[in-house]
């Protein structure tokens, strides 16, 4: 099957709410929630073409936050019920827990009955600024699967494949009976994964990364993005991309003298969209931290030196 089109820059001609079919067994429907982190907005898929489906990332919820664009999903749930039609819901899976990912499961399965399953629970505090959308507090899955668990309906099974990183309780899925997996935040179609902690960790990213490497995945279909339709080559990218940002933050150390995070913005990532400083600042803390805890760089009040 060819590739659909890319994603066009205005938003008049964005998808929203309209069932795309990606491939057989599966069509993704656009949330209304378009921002400066979710590019064109949610995307959230449908697997499955038989008696029952499943709903990978049913978005955010109804109504969003003030100051929060990514987390408005008017009218998705209803946009989702009608690309299902007559088929039962078997189950609404999440890759993981951001409010742009996971609320709208909440009144998905008040709906239809369908039970939440996939991701363990997860919402901590964050002392920095969000670069994505903060947690849902309000997750409660009916069923966690681990690393290698199966779901299986009419004609579709789907892997749990564990990627923690972007978050501690992120999963892929593979759909075993065409090679595809969705990505969900760990791999995207348009931009790198923001790895922000406490919770976000730079190594198990990496390895994470690594592991979706060593499979033989035939495409990926993130949450945010064009398909990606030579999977391992952009993983390979994105291993490289992130080695290079380390080497980056240990020759601005190397230099001499002590440096807060905005110091590594300004030097690393020069006209960048200040909007998207916040992000840049979480991913430069997430290698520093991952590097401190190798014993390579020290902080201390905030500034970041070479041992």
């Amino acid at each position: 099957m060819p590739a659909p089109p890319r994603i066009s820059p205005d938003p008049a001609d964005w998808p929203t709410g309209l069932a795309e079919r990606m491939e057989p067994l599966v069509r993704r429907v656009l949330a209304p929630n378009p921002s400066p982190y979710t590019l064109t907005g949610t995307e959230t898929y449908i697997v499955g073409a038989g008696s029952d489906v499943a709903v990978i990332d049913p978005g955010p919820a109804g109504t969003g936050e003030a100051g929060h664009a990514d987390t408005n999903g008017e009218g998705h749930v209803d946009a989702i019920l009608t690309a299902i039609g007559e088929a039962r819901l078997a189950a609404i899976l999440c890759t993981h827990t951001h409010r742009d990912h996971s609320p709208a499961a909440r009144e998905l399965k008040a709906r239809t009955g369908a039970t939440i399953v996939g991701c363990a629970p997860l919402s901590i505090p964050d002392d920095g600024p969000r670069a994505d959308s903060a947690f849902d507090a309000d997750y409660v899955p009916d069923r966690v699967l681990a690393d290698g668990e199966r779901l299986s309906g009419d004609g579709w099974t789907l892997q749990a494949v564990a990627t923690p990183g972007h978050t501690s309780n992120h999963l892929c899925y593979a759909l075993v009976e065409s090679g595809a997996l969705f990505t969900g935040d760990h791999v995207m179609g348009w931009s790198t994964s923001v790895v922000s902690p406490p919770d976000g960790d730079m190594a198990a990213y990496m390895a994470s990364l690594q592991k979706l490497q060593d499979r033989e995945d035939r495409i990926y279909y993130p949450a945010h993005g064009d398909p990606v339709e030579k999977p391992r080559q952009l993983v390979r990218g994105m291993l490289g991309h992130r080695r290079q940002r380390e080497r980056q933050i240990l020759r601005v150390l190397e230099a001499g003298g002590a440096h807060a995070i905005p110091e590594f913005v300004a030097k690393m990532y020069k006209g960048l969209d200040p909007r998207l400083h916040g992000a840049a600042g979480r991913s430069v803390l997430a290698h520093l931290v991952d590097l401190e805890r190798q014993g390579r760089v020290a902080c201390s009040e905030d500034a970041w030196t070479i041992l």
